[in-house]
Protein backbone atom coordinates (compact mmCIF):
# COMPACT_ATOMS: atom_id res chain seq x y z
CA UNK A 1 0.00 0.00 0.00
CA UNK A 2 1.02 3.59 -0.49
CA UNK A 3 2.11 5.52 2.54
CA UNK A 4 -0.98 6.76 4.32
CA UNK A 5 -3.22 4.37 2.38
CA UNK A 6 -4.69 7.19 0.27
CA UNK A 7 -5.92 5.07 -2.62
CA UNK A 8 -9.25 6.13 -4.15
CA UNK A 9 -11.74 3.38 -4.92
CA UNK A 10 -13.39 2.84 -8.27
CA UNK A 11 -12.68 4.52 -11.54
CA UNK A 12 -12.57 8.17 -12.48
CA UNK A 13 -13.28 9.82 -15.81
CA UNK A 14 -10.75 12.30 -17.15
CA UNK A 15 -10.81 14.48 -20.25
CA UNK A 16 -7.83 14.93 -22.55
CA UNK A 17 -6.94 16.90 -25.66
CA UNK A 18 -6.25 14.76 -28.74
CA UNK A 19 -4.90 15.85 -32.12
CA UNK A 20 -7.07 13.89 -34.55
CA UNK A 21 -6.11 15.21 -37.99
CA UNK A 22 -4.23 18.06 -39.69
CA UNK A 23 -5.34 21.19 -37.87
CA UNK A 24 -8.04 19.36 -35.91
CA UNK A 25 -8.25 18.56 -32.20
CA UNK A 26 -10.94 17.33 -29.85
CA UNK A 27 -11.46 16.63 -26.17
CA UNK A 28 -12.04 12.97 -25.36
CA UNK A 29 -13.16 11.24 -22.20
CA UNK A 30 -11.08 8.38 -20.85
CA UNK A 31 -11.01 6.26 -17.74
CA UNK A 32 -8.49 6.68 -14.98
CA UNK A 33 -7.98 3.30 -13.34
CA UNK A 34 -7.70 2.84 -9.56
CA UNK A 35 -4.46 4.35 -8.30
CA UNK A 36 -1.62 1.83 -8.33
CA UNK A 37 1.14 1.54 -5.79
CA UNK A 38 4.00 3.94 -6.39
CA UNK A 39 1.78 6.43 -8.25
CA UNK A 40 0.24 9.81 -7.47
CA UNK A 41 -3.03 11.21 -8.78
CA UNK A 42 -2.82 14.78 -10.06
CA UNK A 43 -5.67 17.15 -10.89
CA UNK A 44 -4.43 19.66 -13.45
CA UNK A 45 -4.54 23.35 -12.62
CA UNK A 46 -2.43 24.95 -15.37
CA UNK A 47 -0.81 23.73 -18.54
CA UNK A 48 1.38 25.17 -21.25
CA UNK A 49 1.43 24.66 -25.00
CA UNK A 50 4.80 24.27 -26.69
CA UNK A 51 3.99 26.12 -29.91
CA UNK A 52 6.88 24.90 -32.03
CA UNK A 53 6.58 21.20 -31.25
CA UNK A 54 2.80 21.07 -31.03
CA UNK A 55 2.34 23.02 -34.27
CA UNK A 56 4.34 20.35 -36.10
CA UNK A 57 2.34 17.59 -34.41
CA UNK A 58 -0.99 19.28 -35.14
CA UNK A 59 -0.02 19.61 -38.79
CA UNK A 60 1.04 15.95 -39.01
CA UNK A 61 4.62 16.92 -39.87
CA UNK A 62 6.52 14.61 -37.53
CA UNK A 63 8.86 12.54 -39.75
CA UNK A 64 8.23 8.79 -39.52
CA UNK A 65 11.90 8.31 -38.65
CA UNK A 66 11.33 10.36 -35.48
CA UNK A 67 8.14 8.68 -34.26
CA UNK A 68 9.90 6.75 -31.44
CA UNK A 69 12.02 9.70 -30.29
CA UNK A 70 9.10 12.13 -30.41
CA UNK A 71 6.96 10.11 -28.04
CA UNK A 72 6.47 12.22 -24.93
CA UNK A 73 5.98 10.67 -21.48
CA UNK A 74 2.45 9.22 -21.11
CA UNK A 75 1.55 10.05 -24.69
CA UNK A 76 -1.57 8.35 -26.03
CA UNK A 77 -2.22 7.07 -29.53
CA UNK A 78 0.44 7.10 -32.22
CA UNK A 79 1.80 9.44 -34.87
CA UNK A 80 0.61 10.95 -37.03
CA UNK A 81 -3.00 10.78 -35.69
CA UNK A 82 -4.81 10.44 -33.39
CA UNK A 83 -2.35 11.39 -30.70
CA UNK A 84 -2.57 12.75 -27.15
CA UNK A 85 0.56 14.74 -26.49
CA UNK A 86 1.97 17.70 -24.58
CA UNK A 87 4.52 17.88 -21.81
CA UNK A 88 3.78 20.75 -19.47
CA UNK A 89 1.21 20.41 -16.70
CA UNK A 90 1.04 21.73 -13.16
CA UNK A 91 -1.53 20.21 -10.83
CA UNK A 92 -2.39 19.35 -7.26
CA UNK A 93 -1.81 15.87 -5.88
CA UNK A 94 -5.11 14.37 -4.77
CA UNK A 95 -3.92 10.92 -3.75
CA UNK A 96 -0.63 9.23 -3.03
CA UNK A 97 2.03 9.52 -0.33
CA UNK A 98 1.10 11.88 2.50
CA UNK A 99 4.17 14.04 1.83
CA UNK A 100 2.76 14.93 -1.61
CA UNK A 101 -1.01 15.06 -1.07
CA UNK A 102 -2.11 18.68 -1.37
CA UNK A 103 1.16 19.77 -3.00
CA UNK A 104 1.35 21.42 -6.39
CA UNK A 105 3.61 19.48 -8.73
CA UNK A 106 4.97 19.73 -12.26
CA UNK A 107 4.69 16.73 -14.57
CA UNK A 108 5.68 16.05 -18.17
CA UNK A 109 2.18 14.97 -19.08
CA UNK A 110 -0.21 15.61 -21.99
CA UNK A 111 -3.10 18.04 -21.66
CA UNK A 112 -5.53 16.18 -19.38
CA UNK A 113 -7.75 17.10 -16.44
CA UNK A 114 -6.78 14.23 -14.11
CA UNK A 115 -3.94 11.73 -14.47
CA UNK A 116 -1.68 9.33 -12.60
CA UNK A 117 2.13 9.37 -12.79
CA UNK A 118 4.88 7.64 -10.81
CA UNK A 119 5.85 9.43 -7.61
CA UNK A 120 9.28 10.30 -9.03
CA UNK A 121 7.68 11.91 -12.09
CA UNK A 122 5.82 14.52 -10.00
CA UNK A 123 8.20 17.30 -9.03
CA UNK A 124 6.97 19.61 -6.24
CA UNK A 125 6.79 23.25 -7.30
CA UNK A 126 8.94 25.43 -5.01
CA UNK A 127 7.02 27.81 -2.77
CA UNK A 128 8.57 30.85 -4.47
CA UNK A 129 7.44 29.80 -7.98
CA UNK A 130 3.81 30.63 -8.90
CA UNK A 131 2.06 27.61 -10.36
CA UNK A 132 1.19 29.47 -13.56
CA UNK A 133 4.88 30.24 -14.16
CA UNK A 134 5.85 26.68 -13.31
CA UNK A 135 4.45 25.51 -16.67
CA UNK A 136 7.64 26.92 -18.18
CA UNK A 137 9.66 24.15 -16.53
CA UNK A 138 9.93 21.98 -19.66
CA UNK A 139 11.03 24.95 -21.78
CA UNK A 140 13.49 26.03 -19.11
CA UNK A 141 14.89 22.51 -19.01
CA UNK A 142 15.50 22.68 -22.77
CA UNK A 143 17.18 26.07 -22.41
CA UNK A 144 19.30 24.90 -19.49
CA UNK A 145 20.49 21.88 -21.44
CA UNK A 146 21.44 24.21 -24.31
CA UNK A 147 23.65 26.32 -22.07
CA UNK A 148 25.34 23.11 -20.93
CA UNK A 149 25.81 22.06 -24.57
CA UNK A 150 27.53 25.41 -25.17
CA UNK A 151 29.79 24.88 -22.16
CA UNK A 152 31.80 26.83 -21.39
CA UNK A 153 29.66 29.89 -21.95
CA UNK A 154 31.71 32.82 -23.23
CA UNK A 155 31.85 36.01 -21.21
CA UNK A 156 31.67 38.24 -24.28
CA UNK A 157 29.04 38.88 -26.98
CA UNK A 158 26.34 36.22 -27.31
CA UNK A 159 23.42 36.33 -29.74
CA UNK A 160 20.19 34.33 -29.72
CA UNK A 161 18.39 34.27 -33.08
CA UNK A 162 14.69 33.65 -32.55
CA UNK A 163 12.96 35.28 -29.58
CA UNK A 164 10.40 32.58 -28.89
CA UNK A 165 10.03 31.00 -25.47
CA UNK A 166 13.08 28.73 -25.67
CA UNK A 167 15.26 31.35 -27.33
CA UNK A 168 14.31 33.95 -24.74
CA UNK A 169 15.02 31.52 -21.91
CA UNK A 170 18.43 30.67 -23.36
CA UNK A 171 19.21 34.38 -23.53
CA UNK A 172 18.00 34.83 -19.95
CA UNK A 173 20.32 32.05 -18.73
CA UNK A 174 23.31 33.18 -20.78
CA UNK A 175 22.97 36.66 -19.30
CA UNK A 176 23.70 35.18 -15.87
CA UNK A 177 27.29 34.58 -17.00
CA UNK A 178 29.50 37.34 -15.70
CA UNK A 179 30.55 39.69 -18.49
CA UNK A 180 28.14 38.21 -21.05
CA UNK A 181 26.52 40.67 -23.47
CA UNK A 182 23.39 38.95 -24.74
CA UNK A 183 21.28 40.14 -27.68
CA UNK A 184 17.94 38.65 -28.70
CA UNK A 185 17.45 38.81 -32.47
CA UNK A 186 14.05 38.51 -34.13
CA UNK A 187 12.31 39.68 -37.28
CA UNK A 188 9.40 40.88 -35.12
CA UNK A 189 10.33 44.27 -33.65
CA UNK A 190 7.64 43.80 -30.99
CA UNK A 191 9.95 41.25 -29.35
CA UNK A 192 12.00 44.22 -28.15
CA UNK A 193 9.51 44.57 -25.30
CA UNK A 194 10.21 40.99 -24.24
CA UNK A 195 13.95 41.61 -24.37
CA UNK A 196 13.56 44.67 -22.16
CA UNK A 197 11.50 42.69 -19.65
CA UNK A 198 14.30 40.10 -19.45
CA UNK A 199 17.00 42.83 -19.38
CA UNK A 200 18.53 41.71 -22.63
CA UNK A 201 19.58 43.66 -25.70
CA UNK A 202 17.44 43.40 -28.83
CA UNK A 203 18.07 43.72 -32.55
CA UNK A 204 16.42 42.83 -35.83
CA UNK A 205 18.56 40.78 -38.25
CA UNK A 206 19.59 43.90 -40.17
CA UNK A 207 20.98 45.49 -37.00
CA UNK A 208 22.37 42.36 -35.34
CA UNK A 209 25.77 42.56 -33.65
CA UNK A 210 28.63 40.78 -35.42
CA UNK A 211 31.64 38.77 -34.24
CA UNK A 212 29.64 37.00 -31.54
CA UNK A 213 31.49 34.33 -29.59
CA UNK A 214 28.36 32.18 -29.36
CA UNK A 215 25.24 32.28 -31.50
CA UNK A 216 22.19 30.24 -30.52
CA UNK A 217 19.69 29.61 -33.30
CA UNK A 218 16.10 28.99 -32.18
CA UNK A 219 13.93 30.54 -34.90
CA UNK A 220 13.08 27.29 -36.78
CA UNK A 221 13.58 29.26 -40.00
CA UNK A 222 16.50 28.70 -42.43
CA UNK A 223 16.87 32.46 -42.77
CA UNK A 224 17.55 32.61 -39.05
CA UNK A 225 20.27 30.00 -39.39
CA UNK A 226 21.85 32.05 -42.19
CA UNK A 227 21.81 35.08 -39.88
CA UNK A 228 23.41 33.04 -37.12
CA UNK A 229 26.26 31.96 -39.40
CA UNK A 230 26.72 35.49 -40.67
CA UNK A 231 27.09 37.17 -37.27
CA UNK A 232 29.33 34.56 -35.64
CA UNK A 233 32.90 35.56 -34.95
CA UNK A 234 35.95 33.59 -36.05
CA UNK A 235 36.05 30.10 -34.51
CA UNK A 236 32.70 30.74 -32.83
CA UNK A 237 30.04 28.11 -32.09
CA UNK A 238 26.58 28.20 -33.63
CA UNK A 239 24.29 26.18 -31.38
CA UNK A 240 21.36 24.88 -33.45
CA UNK A 241 18.22 24.36 -31.35
CA UNK A 242 15.61 24.51 -34.11
CA UNK A 243 13.81 21.37 -35.21
CA UNK A 244 12.33 21.45 -38.68
CA UNK A 245 10.23 18.29 -38.69
CA UNK A 246 9.97 17.05 -42.28
CA UNK A 247 11.54 20.19 -43.67
CA UNK A 248 14.72 20.23 -45.74
CA UNK A 249 16.89 23.16 -44.68
CA UNK A 250 19.53 24.89 -46.83
CA UNK A 251 22.64 25.77 -44.85
CA UNK A 252 25.00 28.42 -46.34
CA UNK A 253 28.35 26.74 -45.79
CA UNK A 254 30.11 28.47 -48.66
CA UNK A 255 32.01 31.74 -48.59
CA UNK A 256 34.13 32.18 -45.48
CA UNK A 257 32.50 29.41 -43.42
CA UNK A 258 35.58 27.17 -43.47
CA UNK A 259 38.22 29.88 -43.35
CA UNK A 260 36.53 31.35 -40.27
CA UNK A 261 36.54 27.86 -38.71
CA UNK A 262 32.94 28.06 -37.53
CA UNK A 263 31.43 25.19 -35.62
CA UNK A 264 27.75 24.16 -35.83
CA UNK A 265 26.56 22.07 -32.88
CA UNK A 266 23.11 20.59 -32.30
CA UNK A 267 21.31 20.75 -28.97
CA UNK A 268 18.32 18.64 -27.96
CA UNK A 269 16.76 17.98 -24.58
CA UNK A 270 16.27 14.22 -24.99
CA UNK A 271 19.67 13.55 -23.42
CA UNK A 272 21.49 15.45 -20.69
CA UNK A 273 24.33 17.46 -22.21
CA UNK A 274 27.61 15.50 -22.29
CA UNK A 275 29.30 18.01 -20.00
CA UNK A 276 26.84 17.15 -17.18
CA UNK A 277 25.70 13.64 -18.06
CA UNK A 278 27.95 11.85 -15.57
CA UNK A 279 26.73 13.89 -12.61
CA UNK A 280 23.16 15.01 -13.46
CA UNK A 281 20.06 12.87 -14.00
CA UNK A 282 17.03 13.92 -16.05
CA UNK A 283 15.09 14.49 -12.83
CA UNK A 284 17.87 16.62 -11.33
CA UNK A 285 18.03 18.70 -14.49
CA UNK A 286 14.26 19.28 -14.43
CA UNK A 287 14.35 20.13 -10.73
CA UNK A 288 17.05 22.73 -11.38
CA UNK A 289 14.97 24.15 -14.22
CA UNK A 290 11.94 24.56 -11.96
CA UNK A 291 14.01 26.35 -9.34
CA UNK A 292 15.26 28.79 -11.98
CA UNK A 293 11.66 29.96 -12.52
CA UNK A 294 11.61 31.97 -9.29
CA UNK A 295 12.46 35.15 -11.24
CA UNK A 296 9.30 37.25 -11.79
CA UNK A 297 10.69 38.65 -15.06
CA UNK A 298 9.78 35.35 -16.70
CA UNK A 299 6.07 36.17 -16.47
CA UNK A 300 6.66 38.20 -19.65
CA UNK A 301 6.64 34.87 -21.53
CA UNK A 302 3.14 33.88 -20.40
CA UNK A 303 0.02 34.58 -22.41
CA UNK A 304 -3.38 34.97 -20.67
CA UNK A 305 -4.85 31.56 -19.90
CA UNK A 306 -7.27 29.84 -22.28
CA UNK A 307 -9.91 27.58 -20.67
CA UNK A 308 -9.14 23.93 -21.34
CA UNK A 309 -12.51 23.24 -22.95
CA UNK A 310 -11.98 26.03 -25.51
CA UNK A 311 -8.74 24.58 -26.87
CA UNK A 312 -10.16 22.70 -29.89
CA UNK A 313 -11.66 25.92 -31.28
CA UNK A 314 -8.71 28.16 -30.43
CA UNK A 315 -5.69 26.01 -31.24
CA UNK A 316 -5.48 27.09 -34.88
CA UNK A 317 -4.98 30.69 -33.78
CA UNK A 318 -2.61 29.77 -30.96
CA UNK A 319 -0.41 27.60 -33.17
CA UNK A 320 -0.54 29.84 -36.24
CA UNK A 321 2.86 31.14 -37.42
CA UNK A 322 1.75 34.76 -37.12
CA UNK A 323 -0.07 34.48 -33.79
CA UNK A 324 2.68 36.13 -31.76
CA UNK A 325 1.90 33.77 -28.89
CA UNK A 326 4.77 32.87 -26.60
CA UNK A 327 3.81 30.36 -23.88
CA UNK A 328 0.07 29.81 -24.06
CA UNK A 329 -1.32 29.04 -20.62
CA UNK A 330 -4.15 26.55 -20.23
CA UNK A 331 -6.51 26.98 -17.27
CA UNK A 332 -8.19 23.78 -16.07
CA UNK A 333 -11.61 23.80 -14.36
Amino acid sequence: MLQGGRVPRGELTAEALWYVGPGRAEIRQERVSPLAEGMVRVRARYGGISRGTEALIAAGKVPSSEYPRMRTPYMGGSFPFPVKCGYSTVGRVEAGPDRLVGRDVFALHPHQTVFDVPVDAALPVPRDVPISRAVLAANMETALNATWDADPLPSGPIAVVGAGVVGALVGFLCAQERGAQVTLIDINPARAELARALRLNFATPDDAPVDCELVVHASADPRGLATALDIAGDEATILEMSWYGMGSVPVPLGGAFHSRRLKVVSSQVGKVAPSRRATTSHRQRLQQAIELLADARLDALLMPAVPFYELPERLSNILGPKSGVLCQLIAYP
